[in-house]
């Protein structure tokens, strides 16, 4: 038995493990090479963002690094040779460059979204506060309307001897309850004050003529007062007026009517002008006159572009603010004997004083510091007194005594003694605060501190100190808009009362709205002897009987802008309501007349109720003097 013979290696053994070599290294090389190319394909996809664009607009017809392997692979796989290499990277450009506009996009989108919040955040929280308050007042309004006929009733109408009630305003009770010095001519409000009552007009009593002879003429029977009321008044513009039968006369043709033109050509020449039609370049539009007869100074100023707010005290007889009401002029009941004016500091251009009764010299000066309140920086007082006569000094050495007071107080008080005429004295009030800072120790009153330095008081007690000065209006009357642009506030003076333009432009429009549809309401009333047709022009004076205007919410003062803006020859009285917000110094500084009021402390309150946050137009008649001469 043979054996198998031992494999040897011979030639053909050589051959078959040279191949089996040859193998092996070969499916190495394959495997190496298949790597590097994986490599270089992910090293080609992470710049492939910045450079295709490149190569698709700029294209490289050198020839590749890579070439063709032998294996037939590409060598770029991104090339732009071929028209579907061209495609794709066009459609990958355009992806890309979608995603980095949408990026943008939401990226100033946010930035756009977080400005815009921030600038008109007070915006949209006061439009927010006005939608509230109008809810709150229309849910009110629904419950009234609920309860129905239960809580209607007639009202009556007063005794004949309510006539002349007034609410808050009753000398003979205040005397009864302790008042005294003078303070029983201030408004004292309580429950014997109210009346549930209408209150009826005169027995004769005749509708007004109409403005402007209205304005030189009324019916005696309006008013109460006698002839010899008429004849024995001591006040300087009292005595211009003549009693003619039924009527009482104002005209221009009266000698006494003259003195006031003269008069007030005086007080243009003490304080340097030619005369009183150059007030409103010296920057005066408001003047209170304290104790204003019957309203004669105002009524002729009122042809100089100027308003006059005639205040005076109580009189149950001879009426101070009924006489003017009935002319068609700005009056109300005001005093000062012990509280502050209704008025916010800094509110008037002018202060007038033509023998209005008061004693200037009187509790260390009070009087003169509650003047020097409601006075803008800047402005005047106007004193004229038997008292400021040098040539009554030499006879009688008490007024001596008593005008070196009031001089020496003025001058504390860091008023400017321009001018000194027979009997007629004019200061002017500083513009620059550091004056006070630099009198001496204890000259004078002190200056205000932030808690007593109220700027809107309601009949607060009267201040031993100077106020206004923390005011952030303290601005002098001759660096303000002359009239009729003061009335037009920009953008930073907006800012001072806390309101942006939007929202006294939405008052204005509104406003403008609300006078063309009253006026075509009132029409047929206003013109029943000269008939009118709704969106025809007006006639001319006599025929426009409206004159006084009560505004019961004024806002802004948007209503009385309308209506001037309209060419309306009216005047307003605008109120602002205690229980609201308080833009009465907006209203005061755009060149109106306004105040300070509570409807809810008057007789009147049930039956404004509804009418309180609303744009009300009244034709003032006598009857409708009582209700805001509070």
């Amino acid at each position: 038995m043979s054996r198998p013979l031992p494999l040897h290696r011979g030639v053909s053994g050589m051959r078959n493990l040279s191949n089996s070599n040859d193998f092996w290294d070969s499916e190495v090389k394959d495997k190496t090479e298949k790597e590097d190319l994986d490599r270089n394909r992910a090293s080609d996809q992470s710049y492939l963002s910045l450079r295709f664009p490149f190569r698709l607009l700029c294209p490289d017809n050198s020839p590749s690094k890579y070439g063709i392997t032998e294996n037939g692979f590409a060598s770029d796989p991104f090339s732009v040779g071929s028209p579907r290499s061209r495609h794709k990277l066009t459609v990958l450009f355009l992806k890309l460059s979608l995603v980095v506009i949408v990026i943008l996009a939401l990226t100033g989108s946010f930035w756009w979204t977080l400005s815009i919040s921030t600038l008109s955040r007070g915006h949209i929280f006061h439009g927010y506060r006005r939608l509230q308050e109008q809810l709150v007042l229309d849910l009110w309004d629904i419950g009234e309307l609920s309860l129905g006929a239960s809580r209607m009733k007639e009202i009556d109408f007063c005794p004949e001897e309510s006539e002349n009630h007034i609410p808050c305003f009753n000398i003979s009770e205040n005397l009864a309850l302790g008042y005294s010095d003078g303070s029983e001519y201030d408004r004292q409000c309580g429950q014997g004050s109210r009346q549930s009552c209408l209150v009826l007009p005169p027995v004769n009593y005749k509708i007004p003529l109409r403005w402007p002879t209205g304005r030189d003429v009324i019916w005696v029977a309006n008013v109460k007062i006698t002839g010899q009321e008429v004849f024995t008044s001591g006040s300087l513009t009292k005595r211009m007026m003549m009693l003619e039968e039924e009527q009482i006369s104002f005209r221009s043709a009266s000698l006494m009517f003259d003195g006031v033109e003269d008069y007030s050509h005086q007080i243009a020449e003490m304080i340097g002008l030619r005369n009183e039609s150059n007030f409103i370049q010296a920057g005066v539009r408001t003047i209170l006159d304290i104790g204003c007869g019957y309203g004669s100074f105002g009524a002729h100023l009122f042809s100089k572009q100027l308003l006059t707010m005639c205040i005076a005290n109580y009189e149950s007889s001879g009426s101070q603010v009924q006489l003017t009401l009935e002319r068609g002029l700005p009056a109300m009941i005001g005093s000062f004997n012990s509280k502050q004016l209704p008025y916010p500091s800094l509110s008037f251009d002018m202060l007038h004083c033509a023998r209005c009764g008061i004693d200037w010299d009187e509790k260390d000066g009070i009087f003169l510091i509650e003047v020097d309140r409601v006075l803008k920086p800047g402005g005047y007082f106007v004193w004229t007194s038997p008292l400021t006569n040098v040539q009554s000094f030499l006879r009688n050495k008490e007024k001596q005594k008593r005008w070196n007071f009031v001089r020496d107080f003025a001058e504390n008080l860091c008023w400017e003694l321009m001018s000194q005429q027979e009997e007629t004295v004019l200061w002017k009030k500083t513009s620059k605060k550091n004056c006070y800072n630099s009198r001496k120790p204890g000259s004078g009153p002190p200056i205000c501190s932030k808690g007593q330095d109220v700027e809107s008081p309601y009949y607060r007690p009267l201040q031993n100190c100077i106020g206004g000065t923390h005011s952030r209006r303290w601005l002098p009357i001759e660096e303000r808009p002359i009239w009729p642009s003061r009335s037009n506030l920009n953008k930073n003076e907006l800012a001072l009362y806390g309101l942006h333009s939007e929202e006294l432009n939405e008052d204005t429009t509104d406003s403008r709205t609300a006078v063309r549809n009253y006026w075509s309401l009132l029409s047929p009333l206003i013109f029943s002897d000269h008939p009118k047709r709704p969106g025809d022009e007006d006639p001319s004076p006599p025929y426009n009987m409206l004159r006084n205007v009560l505004d019961m919410n004024a806002r802004y003062g948007g209503l009385n802008a309308a209506l001037l803006e309209a060419g309306k020859s009216v005047w307003v009285l605008n109120v602002v309501p205690t229980s609201g917000p308080n833009y009465l110094p907006l209203i005061l500084d755009r060149g109106y007349v306004g105040v300070l009021h509570d409807w809810y402390v008057s007789s009147l309150a049930k039956l404004f109720k509804v009418l309180f946050y609303c744009y009300t137009l009244i034709v003032i008649v006598c009857i409708l003097h009582y209700s805001y001469k509070t």
